[in-house]
């Protein structure tokens, strides 16, 4: 029987003489082609003072380039039937379209005018302020526990770190940002030599770079390339002194999170850690979910996970939602004492066990639609140089023994290592 945990997707991964680097995944059953291209820029990289910027350009990157009026973009992907969004986060902002192969040709010329022409006039930087603003309303202000991502970050990061500000940024920075701002942040980094192109689908390695080539091979590469350095801090010390942030809010029940400062994405335990929290969270036979949902009812809602942040150090958390009635230190002392255990006994072999199955589950089903196959492309080549990873990652989940989810446990979730942060119902909110 095949150990389906070998996967061997074709990876072809070549580099323009402007910079740009082109990763083509042929797979000639694919109904159309992924067109992804990530730029290697996130709110990690703001400057004091000037916080929002790349989540920013999600949204100006769709308000018109030389040869493409505002809207049309999106409007001309969907004329073909195809699909087409962009995300931001800490570390990149990507853009993608999923479409037919006959408009293959058409995403990839869209992709090269806005990198090679984006209309940035203050008309569209004050559109888009606007738009950025309400989303922050919408998603972020009006919400319960809309704070939360805020609140975290505060609370693990020290002031101007990389990390200590989220995507959405700051409004009153986006309110001071000048066009020339602006503009300089585009020229810095969204062209070529800060870019990953991945192409997934039904087309050959041969017809992707020739492609590749053909729309991007003749934009300048150096304009922004020496000022285009991503901010690099050192890894963060564990938390020490139990560092704690209280909040009372207008939120439906009380709600406790435990935090620790865990290693980035390039850090050999990595995957254990992902592991390790995978079986505190992960289903209704999790450990946290059998002790704090199911078997003491505690809790409505239990999670754990780790942020993959990339710069130095990452952030772990479990997060809890009381029940009705519940202190949150009973829940608190729970959860130490689950982590405690893992940390000193290891996983059950058959726990581990169904741990893996769940990541090989996962993983194969997200792998199969080309969008989400050339999204994953894109961020081993920029965030592990090795796009080829791809068909390793779940191989060595798999190799992964107790002993190593154990040794995990101990190293980056000691309970005196934590920091912890408390929403409380505001009292008129209270029966």
């Amino acid at each position: 029987m095949p150990d389906i945990t070998r996967l061997h997707y074709p990876v072809d991964d070549t580099t323009l003489d402007n910079g740009l680097r082109v990763v083509t995944n042929p797979d000639p059953l694919a109904p159309g082609v992924a067109v992804n291209l990530w730029y290697r820029v996130g709110s990690a990289d703001e400057a004091v003072g000037a916080t929002g910027f790349a989540h920013l350009f999600e949204h100006l990157m769709f308000a018109g380039s030389t040869h493409v009026a505002s809207g049309e973009h999106l409007a001309q992907i969907q004329a073909v039937g195809g699909s087409a969004n962009a995300t931001t986060s800490f570390d990149r902002t990507n853009f993608f379209e999923t479409i037919g192969t006959q408009a293959t040709e058409l995403a990839l010329w869209l992709e090269a005018d806005r990198m090679a022409g984006l209309d940035v006039d203050q008309h569209n930087l004050d559109t888009q302020r606007e738009v950025v603003k309400e989303e922050k309303r919408q998603r972020y202000d009006n919400v319960p526990y809309g704070d939360q991502l805020e609140l975290l970050l505060q609370l693990n990061f020290p002031e101007h770190h990389p990390y200590a500000h989220s995507a959405i940024g700051s409004m009153t920075d986006l309110d001071a940002a000048t066009l020339d701002d602006v503009r300089a942040f585009y020229r810095t980094w969204y062209q070529p030599g800060t870019a990953v192109l991945t192409l997934s689908g039904a087309l050959s390695t041969d017809q992707g770079r020739e492609w590749a080539d053909r729309y991007f091979g003749h934009l300048p590469g150096a304009a922004g390339a020496a000022g285009a350095v991503n901010r690099q801090p050192d890894p963060l010390p564990p938390h020490h002194g139990l560092p704690e942030l209280v909040v009372h809010r207008d939120v439906p029940r009380p709600m406790i999170e435990l935090c620790w400062r865990t290693p980035a994405l390039d850090h050999p335990d990595r995957l254990a850690v992902e592991v390790l929290f995978s079986l505190l969270s992960d289903g209704m036979t999790s450990r946290l979910y059998r002790q704090l949902v199911r078997d003491r009812e505690l809790a409505e809602a239990v999670g754990a996970d780790d942020f993959g942040l990339s710069r130095g150090t990452s952030l772990g958390m479990v997060a809890v939602r009381a029940r009705e009635g519940v202190e949150l230190a009973r829940i608190e002392d729970a959860v130490l004492e689950t982590i405690i255990d893992l940390a000193e006994h290891g996983p059950r072999d058959d726990e581990l066990a169904r741990a893996k199955a769940g990541f090989e589950r996962e993983w194969l089903s997200a792998l199969a639609p080309i969008g989400e196959r050339a999204d994953q492309l894109s961020y081993y080549a920029t965030l592990f140089d090795d796009p080829g990873r791809i068909n390793r990652e779940l191989a060595e989940i798999e190799q992964l023994e107790p002993a190593d989810i154990t040794r995990a446990a101990a190293r980056w979730l000691d309970s005196a290592a934590r920091a912890t942060l408390r929403y409380e119902v505001a009292e008129r909110n209270q029966a």
